[in-house]
């Protein structure tokens, strides 16, 4: 099917704090806690050996967009090729997972605005944030980029400032819990050790930890509309390692240094734990607006890689026709309008869900990203197998540590799913998930074409950029 051609209106910043807001969200501010009270200060090594291998990820989903940048990345690379029944399954697995964080994040918005507005009641703020992100998302692409572009700045100064007000802390000595309370590196082994539960804490944690990087894979989402795929993406890309650095250890280094580590999350926040220490009354007002910003930048987003995906499935046949339909904004609508529908219907399930159930929707949203990210591992590799020598030469992105870099990332992926499975709490996800793949197999058997699974031939990767030439 011959899709209309989205439009190009995302330029170099917008690209740049999308790569950084995809790795600052609910995973960050809460989600940290929980990998913190599994691990200890292990985790640090945790966010190092899942940072590493989200890195290479990247980089072989930049390979590919690179030499090829196209609606729907890392679904029709699977589609091409690993085959049509992979994709179909790579496509619809991401849409699912995004579907489930957008769920969770319109109900922590609703409890977000809480805060504030303790009497209004939360049904009122849940609809009004799904009819204005869906609103944005009809809009053109440069107004989301804009939008993403702000959304992701206010996270980036509220990690900023919290780790310059924790390295101050440390500097001056201040005793944040208590006079008896002690302030420096030392409360990295003090308590228990640096593995206080043992190794096997520091793999427990993975689940979360995989879960706060879950999203950084939006940056291959965007090569169909970037102004000039060849030289934006590889930029965001190669800011991943510095992300993950300055994000999540260099954070979690200064949070553990200044409380231990059994303490942290368990008087609320660690934001809220850090200001409220120096002083400052309004933390949690300014937690708030932060967490609240995350939310809607990690529903927009969402959105916005969903219809993305789906688009470029119509183009393939996996998905119906109509989510291949542009507005006049150039937007696939029928997407946003699934999605919004989707979020309205399930808004009273959320309602339903206790708080504890925090971790299996996390173990879902972990099983699901880590099967998109294995299924843009084998496609890398697939890709690369089947090029010639001056074509591989030709590459204008391409990975590192070939070919035991991937081989590595691939064999960390599917110890995740172990990791899944070992632990109780988590191992539900696991089933959920592997019923997910039997239903999607099954509905791709009934609609999917299956006649036509052979592997589609590659297209003709797209020109470099010339300067000088209209991106």
């Amino acid at each position: 099917m011959e899709l209309p051609t989205l439009r190009r209106g995302l330029n170099a910043r917008h690209i740049r704090f999308m790569a950084l807001g995809s790795a600052i969200g609910t995973g960050l501010f809460y989600g940290s806690a929980a990998a913190i009270q599994r691990a200890g200060p292990s985790v640090l090594l945790a966010y190092l050996i899942a940072g590493a291998a989200v890195y290479l990820m990247m980089r072989a989903l930049g390979e590919m967009a690179v030499r090829t940048p196209v609606a729907g990345s890392f679904g029709h690379y699977a589609s091409r090729y690993l085959g049509r029944y992979w994709g179909f399954l790579t496509g619809w697995t991401y849409a699912f997972s995004m579907l489930m964080v957008c769920l969770a994040d319109v109900t922590a918005f609703g409890i977000y605005m809480g805060l504030w507005f303790p009497e209004t009641p939360r049904w009122l703020w849940v609809l009004g944030i799904v009819l204005v992100i869906a609103a944005i998302n009809l809009c053109s692409v440069r107004v989301f980029g804009e939008l993403e572009f702000w959304l992701s700045l206010l996270k980036v100064v509220a990690i900023v400032a919290m780790i310059l007000a924790g390295l101050a802390v440390l500097v001056a000595g201040i005793p944040l819990g208590g006079a008896e309370s002690v302030v420096g590196f030392a409360n990295l082994w003090a308590h228990g050790g640096f593995f206080p539960n043992g190794l096997e804490g520091m793999v427990a944690s993975f689940t979360i930890v995989i879960f706060a990087f879950g999203g950084i894979e939006v940056i291959g989402l965007t090569a169909g509309e970037a102004q000039n795929p060849q030289r934006m993406i590889p930029k965001a890309i190669n800011t991943v390692p510095l992300r993950i650095l300055l994000f999540y250890v260099l954070t979690l280094l200064v949070l553990m240094a200044i409380w231990p580590w059994s303490r942290i999350g368990s008087e609320g926040s660690p934001f809220v734990q850090i200001f409220s220490g120096l002083g400052i009354d309004s933390a949690a007002s300014i937690l708030n607006l932060v967490v609240i910003s995350a939310a809607i930048s990690a529903i927009n987003s969402d959105i916005f890689s969903t219809g993305r995906m789906l688009y470029g499935m119509a183009g393939n046949g996996q998905a119906p026709a109509s989510f291949g339909k542009l507005s006049a904004a150039g937007v696939p609508w029928m997407t946003v309008l699934m999605m919004t529908l989707a979020l309205l219907l399930g808004v009273l399930l959320n309602y339903l869900l206790p708080n504890e159930l925090f971790l299996l929707f996390a173990s879902l949203v972990t099983f699901s990203v880590v099967w998109v990210w294995l299924m843009i591992l084998l496609s890398q590799v697939a890709m690369r197998r089947g090029l010639g020598r001056e074509e591989v030469a030709a590459l204008g992105f391409p990975v590192p540590f070939w070919p035991w870099g991937q081989y590595l990332t691939i064999a960390f992926m599917l110890f995740i799913f172990v990791v899944l499975a070992l632990f109780p709490d988590t191992r539900t996800a696991l089933y959920i998930g592997a019923a997910w793949l039997v239903l999607l197999s099954i509905a791709y058997r009934l609609w999917g074409r299956p006649g036509d699974d052979a592997r589609p031939a590659p297209a003709t990767p797209a020109p470099p950029h010339r300067q000088g030439e209209p991106a």
